[in-house]
């Protein structure tokens, strides 16, 4: 009984990062995610002080955004705001173990979103400069791109 109940929380939590509606349900494999080139998009802080950049190209996964966003969240004990700035969008099949070769492309399995550098991922407000710093670190630690934390400065 409390599996499923988990279960059904879990689910819940992982459809928010989901699309709900997609044009193609299995997309064509790019070679690389940006081929070296710098984000133009995304790239300034628009709605917190503090925010989390990506240095390095990488293709991260709904799972990774909802443990990373979880860290943050924790650390802060609800105190202050996080937005998350990337969604993700393009689908990944997979095909199950010991499969025999052709039966053509697998199934939808999760999805990712390419991420370029320069790219802002998260954004916090509401709490200090240092305990920002500190929960965008523990953020930081679960995506496979690395990162760094950035501050909106006010001109």
């Amino acid at each position: 009984m409390f599996f499923h109940r988990c279960q059904r929380q879990l689910n819940n939590i992982l459809i928010m990062l989901l699309p709900k509606k997609v044009k193609h349900r299995k997309w064509h494999k790019k070679a690389g995610t940006s081929g070296g080139k710098i984000a133009s998009r995304k790239t300034r802080i628009s709605f917190g002080a503090f925010g989390l950049k990506a240095v390095t190209e990488g293709w991260i996964t709904s799972r990774q955004i909802e443990s990373a966003r979880r860290a943050m969240t924790r650390f802060v004990q609800r105190g202050g705001t996080v937005w998350i700035r990337i969604f993700p969008d393009k689908p990944v099949t997979a095909k199950g173990n010991e499969i025999p070769m052709g039966g053509g492309k697998g199934a939808v399995d999760h999805y990712v979103v390419a991420v370029k550098p320069g790219t802002i991922l998260f954004e916090m407000d509401g709490v200090a400069e240092k305990i920002a710093k500190q929960a965008m670190g523990l953020a930081a630690y679960k995506l496979p791109v690395r990162t760094k934390f950035t501050i909106k400065y006010a001109v």
